[in-house]
């Protein structure tokens, strides 16, 4: 199963630090995450000499999944310009047009 997150929620920092990701980098999560879209101050998951930034940078690398981050979330945050290697930015048409040919099977939003 192909999966997309939407990280949305103040929660999302402990789900993704303590489950998705040490999960990833096992390679135990079962479903292939595709892509992972991060609003508001999610955003700063994605920023560049943070831990979690560094872990995502290197399972996007051996995975070659999306890291996106909300254009305006980023902007409106003065990180545009910071973002780990591999991460974009932008918005829902960009997310559409960057999942569009991968076969996703669910999206979940936390």
């Amino acid at each position: 199963m192909k999966v997309a997150y939407v990280f949305s929620t103040s929660n999302s920092q402990k789900i993704l630090n303590t489950m998705i990701m040490p999960q990833l980098e096992k390679d135990t999560h079962v479903a292939e995450v595709v892509g992972m879209f991060f609003f508001m101050d999610n955003t700063f998951f994605l920023l560049k000499g943070t831990e979690t930034g560094e872990r995502l940078q290197a399972i996007q690398e051996r995975t070659g999944m999306l890291l996106m981050a909300c254009d305006q979330c980023a902007m409106e945050r003065n990180i545009e310009n910071d973002l780990v290697s591999g991460a974009a930015i932008g918005c829902f048409p960009q997310l559409y047009g960057s999942l569009a040919g991968v076969g996703v099977d669910q999206v979940i939003t936390l």
